[in-house]
């Protein structure tokens, strides 16, 4: 059974309002944002330019927060020009804050974890389509499996990242 944007959505919502939240620092915009990321999704979807869609939720809503930083600061730097390009460089720094690289590192150590429970092939496929970016057809030919076995291995590896990221939430 394929999942709806809608159930997609619904399931990384409020992970997606918070990360949004630590980079605008305003709860409301946080949700606004949220919803406008879902959207370009709905938008995204329907041209079908998309094809891994929690990614594309993920990315878009960081990016909206960006953008929505860099506006914010581009309008003070207006009301305050003896400050403009300070408030430009600091919204353009190149590295995230160390309490948003402390998460990420803490979630990502939580899905290598998972993923490394997972059996070998499951462990291949999951590197070709996410880390490489190889289609389900390409993957399927390159492991002499079919691709309903590439879905169902990504489906797998997938569920087993999103159990172990809400055990972290958990926490």
């Amino acid at each position: 059974m394929t999942t709806t944007l809608t159930e997609i959505f619904l399931h990384s919502r409020q992970t997606l309002i918070r990360r949004v939240r630590r980079i605008v620092w305003d709860p409301q915009v946080a949700e606004d944002l949220a919803q406008e990321t879902y959207i370009r999704a709905a938008h995204a979807a329907r041209t079908g330019t998309v094809e891994q869609m929690e990614a594309y939720l993920h990315r878009t809503a960081r990016n909206l927060a960006l953008d929505h930083l860099r506006r914010r600061q581009t309008r003070s730097a207006v009301e305050r020009p003896e400050t403009a390009d300070h408030d430009i460089r600091d919204v353009a720094a190149d590295q995230p804050a160390a309490d948003d690289r402390l998460a990420a590192r803490e979630e990502l150590d939580h899905v290598r974890a998972a993923l490394s429970r997972l059996p070998e092939r499951t462990q291949k496929v999951v590197v070709l389509a996410r880390i490489e970016g190889w289609s389900n057809a390409r993957i399927a030919r390159h492991l002499d499996i079919s691709e309903r076995t590439v879905f169902n291995d990504l489906k797998l590896a997938l569920g087993h990242c999103r159990d172990a990221l809400a055990r972290l939430e958990r926490k």
